[in-house]
């Protein structure tokens, strides 16, 4: 076990990110909130999405009172949107169960919707002082490549055993140690081009001394992600509206508004598609079929004018080919008593919860109508 503390604080007294908003504080409602917004997400992505939300939603009691969609408006753009509705479910529980405070102990904190044993670490350590270690990404690409440790990062052994280093390493002043650790993941020993003449740790780390730098951590090969597909409907009635549709809380884009979809994976639909991937084809077989399908889901007399060109969006485990269909309303709308249908101006629709593909088509109106 190679003890790295020392040289570690000493470099984050001089080269840290002190400047970061988050790390303007103590209080655990916005430590927890930029640990969760940081799951999967670069700090620069999140630092204006952590301003605005505090802005509208400035504690505990704000946040689980607030409108799910005003929540998801929000985060709206930052991805991995069920962050968002756990962050909401955190807050309630936080308000109903622990009296408006972030639980002050590991075992209590993560039964947090959303909250991990890293993220609960992390609050706990700046905010109450506590000796807790953390493994994000960064504090684990540290500890694997100044131990050598070329194991599948993610098997459970490996895990275990990063967990007890971690646990080990981590000093009193876990506050500053954490905060370290992860600045030097992102600034030095980072994933493709670590800058080992530049790192601290360069004289005791092992991997460096072997030369194996680059090499680690051990890159497991996932499979190719899988593909889907789906056509999205841009309807726009005669005063200029646009139709959106609010999706299930489950599932991708659970609970954003998203214009209407088709899969042409599956159904009807799927025997008139290409059932060799690309491209999605525009056939006038497809358009008619769309036309009728979406009329009568909708209870609409819509007029497709035209399908756009495909488009591709790469979530975590699949990409999505998608086109839209742009159409007309004629006629009479009718209400969706459900209230997952809603007609919006153009500029109000931004200003809701949408996925980054629907957001992207709306900026993009002219073009295709």
């Amino acid at each position: 076990m190679i003890p790295i503390a020392e040289p570690l604080l000493a470099w984050y007294t001089r080269h840290g990110r002190h400047d970061l908003p988050w790390r303007q504080t103590r209080d655990p409602y916005r430590l927890w909130l930029a640990e969760i917004m940081l799951q999967q997400t670069r700090v620069e992505s999140v630092k204006p999405y952590y301003t605005r939300f505090l802005q509208a939603l400035p504690d505990w009691r704000a946040l689980a009172a607030a409108p799910q969609d005003q929540v998801l408006a929000l985060w709206s753009g930052l991805g991995y949107y069920t962050r968002a509705r756990n962050a909401q479910r955190a807050a309630q529980v936080v308000m109903a169960g622990f009296a408006g405070h972030f639980p002050d102990t590991l075992e209590k904190a993560v039964t947090l919707p959303g909250v991990g044993r890293s993220t609960a670490a992390a609050v706990l350590a700046s905010a109450f002082g506590h000796r807790q270690a953390i493994l994000d990404a960064n504090a684990r690409r540290v500890l694997i490549r100044s131990h050598a440790i070329a194991a599948d990062p993610k098997a459970t052994a490996t895990q275990q055993w990063l967990w007890t280093l971690a646990s080990a390493l981590t000093p009193e002043d876990a506050h500053g140690y954490n905060q370290a650790i992860q600045d030097l993941g992102a600034l030095i020993c980072t994933p493709r081009q670590p800058h080992c003449p530049d790192c601290p740790l360069a004289s005791r780390c092992k991997a460096h001394a072997e030369g194996r730098s680059h090499a680690l951590p051990v890159t497991v090969h996932s499979p190719p992600k899988p593909q889907r597909r789906a056509f999205f409907l841009l309807a726009a009635d005669m005063e200029g509206r646009i139709l959106l549709e609010k999706r299930p809380d489950s599932g991708i884009w659970g609970g954003l508004w998203c214009l209407p979809q088709a899969a042409p994976d599956s159904g009807e639909l799927s025997n008139l598609c290409n059932d060799t991937l690309p491209p999605l084809e525009d056939t006038p077989a497809i358009r008619q079929f769309l036309q009728e399908a979406w009329s009568r889901r909708l209870r609409l007399d819509l007029r497709l004018t035209a399908l756009g060109e495909e488009q591709r969006h790469v979530f975590t485990h699949f990409q999505l080919r998608f086109r839209c269909a742009h159409a007309r309303v004629l006629g009479s709308t009718v209400a969706d008593s459900a209230a997952t249908l809603r007609w919006y101006r153009p500029a109000d629709a931004l200003a809701q919860g949408l996925p980054t593909p629907i957001r992207r088509i709306l900026r993009n109106l002219g073009g295709g109508r």
